[in-house]
């Protein structure tokens, strides 16, 4: 499958997401198998963990737009998943979960410097992060924030 039949076929899942009240995340097509396999990743609108009724309902309206666009001209396999847990902490919900968790920040420094610290995560709050360095909590303004995700502490 050609990059531009496959940029189409995105957006015709993205309408069935929505219709679904789902968000469309990627779609993966393995043509090294035999029938090559189509792999979508949906996820939730509304942040709730991916259930199966979930996938299962997205599954035929996908199929059906699949097969109704003519984009594939071969037999396939669907499957339908979520995109799993991510290291990078995004939500209120991430930043719960893994509180007292090893995290690994990136800073943006007002000299345009990137900075990265470790520690565990303590708190999150609207206006700052306050991470555990070594049993010292440092709080750093949530506007330096550029990335939270989780690591392994190293020594």
């Amino acid at each position: 499958m050609d990059k531009e039949s496959k940029k189409n076929l995105e957006i015709l899942l993205k309408g069935v997401a929505k219709e679904c009240n789902l968000e469309f995340c990627s779609l993966n097509i393995l043509t090294n198998r035999s029938p090559i396999t189509i792999k979508i990743f949906i996820k939730n609108i509304n942040e709730d963990d991916i259930t199966f009724d979930d996938c299962s309902r997205f599954s035929d309206p996908a199929s059906s737009v699949i097969e109704n666009s003519n984009l594939l001209k071969c037999s396939y396999v669907l499957e339908i998943s979520s995109q799993g847990v991510s290291d990078e902490l995004t939500s209120e919900r991430d930043f719960k979960t893994f509180k007292g968790f090893p995290v690994n920040v990136e800073l943006n420094q007002k000299n345009s410097q990137i900075k990265f610290l470790n520690g565990l995560l303590y708190e999150k709050s609207k206006d700052f992060l306050a991470i555990n360095i070594k049993g010292k909590i440092k709080k750093i303004p949530f506007n330096e924030v550029l990335k939270v995700s989780l690591s392994t502490l190293k020594d």
